[in-house]
């Protein structure tokens, strides 16, 4: 015999569940379509972050580097990628990143919710809003950690095969993997991993922390319109322009903060590998310590601009991979919510 509120119970947990799949299969499709969308940008940033010698023409007229430097633009860095290696050169590790991204932010989102709602009191996406900005910017940094550890060797793959250039030191995924983990171990699959863990912390915390306080202040804006405008709308949905300005802004501010530990992190991602030297010089095995040495030694040689190589493609990449991930979000995780109640 059933007892009475057994089935509310049941209900309740298969309610979650089903919303635990829409966040995460939401998540992979919004993450693979930002990703493939900005794999351009995403590219052109990789090699700016990799080359020790300076990445703009007034860094290397100031600098005393006198061995030339392979990419001193966007615009430059473009031209020749499209020269060297014609199209497919700007999705190069696009089959890692999209491995990558997709149950990164599969897992980010899903337990972005599970984080919400367990805050919130309520599974409801529209209580989830009112939470505190401190509570949204935690819960975002633990979803983006609990995210990262899941997905961070596809993240190492595709920095190597979209940093090697041509000629290719590793032809396919595979290789590149079987030999890294033939030189440095399994280990080698997480190098990076401490300064990755530390960038994701504020980023992702920065990422869902504004774009729900931008959300916010939206929504004030849409009633404060509607009051003077004499509106009887009071709904609290956003246009998609609306939520790919908050996208747009969150990914902005959060990639400005933290990109330095992102330069950190590339730079022991690619350790020992070996490039043409038409591409400069290269990070040795063990050139640096830890990620407070790789810091200092980053600030030392190649001063400020070095720790903040890539800021321009980065920038430009962060502001539309933003907006495009939480629009692409909004509306997946909206439909698929349609057909499955």
């Amino acid at each position: 015999m059933r007892m009475e509120g057994e089935e509310p119970a049941t209900a309740d947990g298969g309610g979650q569940i089903k919303r635990a799949l829409i966040n995460a299969t939401a998540g992979a499709i919004a993450g693979g379509i930002s990703r493939t969308v900005t794999s351009p940008l995403d590219v052109i940033k990789i090699r700016f972050q990799v080359q020790l010698e300076p990445t703009s023409l007034w860094a290397l007229v100031r600098s005393n580097v006198t061995a030339p430097s392979k990419y001193t633009g966007m615009l430059q860095a473009t031209k020749d990628i499209f020269r060297e290696e014609g199209l497919p050169g700007f999705w190069r590790g696009n089959v890692p990143a999209l491995l990558m991204v997709m149950p990164y932010t599969a897992i980010q989102f899903a337990v972005l919710h599970k984080l919400k709602t367990f805050a919130a009191g309520s599974s409801k996406t529209e209580d989830h809003i009112q939470l505190s900005p401190y509570l949204s910017y935690a819960s975002g940094a633990l979803a983006g950690c609990a995210a990262t550890v899941g997905s961070y060797p596809f993240d190492l793959l595709r920095t190597i095969l979209a940093s090697q250039g041509e000629p290719k030191v590793y032809p396919t995924m595979r290789s590149a993997f079987v030999d890294i983990v033939r030189t440095r171990g399994f280990r080698g699959l997480y190098a990076g991993f401490s300064p990755t863990l530390v960038e994701i912390v504020p980023y992702a915390g920065l990422q869902f922390g504004t774009y729900d306080t931008f959300k916010r202040w939206t929504m004030a804006w849409n009633h404060h319109i509607s009051s003077t405008t004499s509106s009887i709308s009071t709904d609290d949905n956003l246009s998609s322009f609306q939520l790919f300005i908050c996208g747009l802004a969150a990914g902005t501010c959060a990639k400005l903060v933290c990109h330095p530990l992102d330069v950190v992190k590339k730079r022991f991602q690619i350790e020992g590998l070996q490039r043409h030297p038409k591409y400069g010089g290269r990070v040795e095995h063990h050139a640096y310590r830890n990620m407070f040495d790789a810091l200092h030694r980053i600030l030392q040689m190649e001063g400020w601009a070095g720790l903040y190589k890539g800021i321009v493609p980065s920038t430009v990449k962060a502001a539309p991979a933003g907006a495009v991930t939480f629009v692409a979000y909004e509306f997946t995780s909206d439909w698929l919510e349609s057909i499955l109640t």
